[in-house]
């Protein structure tokens, strides 16, 4: 198994990595440096063959676009080489990257039904269902956060049958449009239930939302390049994580739960959730504690991804250079390690 190289520790309070000097324009994130490859009208046709064929029929169409996306999207294949090097006991097959596309494939053409409710084509199991349940019943509402790991749709509806209610997503304003032209694209009827980050009234709408009871989910394994990172050890490498979904979870003193929807092939699909940490107690805290916890709590969600990613590894659907160079100095993380995870 890959190892990060070593790093010496340094004396005094380390900082966290930002994406960009002070004063200087931080650079894009390597994600968002890439365009996308499906266009809304190929989602269209996609959505009406599949609508109209059944899930069975129209799956061939599955494993086509699959192919393709292995053959001409080369950046995408030696992102897919390097994750699967990382994270296989083995050294990866080309039939194993064509596999982590394929579940990616899969999700999205599963993700036409999931969208128009036909929920009866589909297996679902869960896991964590007594600790949503225990914060929930304290209504005050919590946050759900995830990665670009399997389904979001499907881990949604098990959400739903759990609670009753939807999570309501908070995202950056670009992404929220994108969403919500996908959904016009497979069901002109569906909506989502979004909140663009970047507007006068964003904070005031989550915090609404919370104190209803309700659950925000947020995506924490990207960030636009922008804001300021926490680089983590990840899968034999170094990683950035953003801090900001965390912070955001402490300001506003509320739990904070991992969700994951894995795709475990066929139409089965298990969702996962997990406490990862309880932030209801730090409304008061001081500034350095309050800091050291949203440290130990991004540690704690990257060694659950970490999880999830060598137990399905074909649902890691980060496209890109994920990992970054060795940290220098300044820039290792002094927090104490994240709980141990029961067995």
């Amino acid at each position: 198994m890959n190892r990060p190289n070593p790093v010496p520790r340094a004396s005094g309070r380390a900082r966290s990595r930002t994406a960009g000097e002070p004063g200087a324009a931080a650079p894009a994130a390597a994600w968002t440096q890439h365009k996308e490859r499906s266009s809304l009208l190929m989602l269209r046709v996609m959505s009406w063959l599949s609508l109209r064929l059944g899930r069975r029929l129209s799956r061939p169409l599955v494993y086509a676009i699959a192919a393709y996306f292995v053959c001409f999207a080369p950046t995408a294949r030696r992102a897919s080489r390097d994750y699967l090097k990382r994270v296989l006991p083995r050294k990866p097959t080309p039939l194993d990257g064509f596999k982590q596309v394929l579940a990616f494939a899969s999700t999205i053409h599963d993700r036409v039904y999931l969208i128009n409710d036909r929920f009866d084509l589909f297996r679902f199991r869960a896991d964590g269902e007594a600790p949503m349940r225990a914060v929930l019943a304290k209504n005050r509402g919590a946050f759900l956060i995830g990665a670009h790991l399997g389904s979001f749709e499907a881990l949604s509806a098990v959400g739903r049958s759990m609670t009753g209610t939807r999570a309501t997503m908070l995202m950056f304003e670009e992404n929220a449009r994108k969403i919500n032209q996908t959904l016009a694209a497979i069901n002109p009827r569906a909506t989502a239930d979004i909140i663009g980050m970047g507007n006068v009234d964003s904070m005031l709408n989550v915090r609404q939302r919370l104190d209803e009871g309700g659950m925000v989910g947020m995506l924490a394994d990207r960030t636009p390049g922008n804001e300021a990172t926490l680089l983590l050890p990840f899968l034999g490498g170094y990683a950035a994580f953003p801090i900001g979904p965390f912070r955001l979870a402490a300001l506003m003193a509320r739990p904070v739960l991992f969700m994951a929807g894995i795709y475990e092939g066929g139409n089965r699909y298990f969702s996962h959730f997990e406490l990862i940490a309880d932030f209801s107690e730090l409304s008061d805290a001081p500034p350095a504690q309050r800091t050291a916890e949203i440290h130990a709590a991004i540690a704690r969600y990257a060694a659950i991804l970490e999880k999830h990613c060598r137990a399905t590894p074909y649902n890691w659907f980060n496209f890109f250079d994920f990992w970054s160079p060795a940290p220098t100095l300044a820039q290792v993380h002094s927090a104490a390690p994240p709980p141990e995870e029961n067995a």
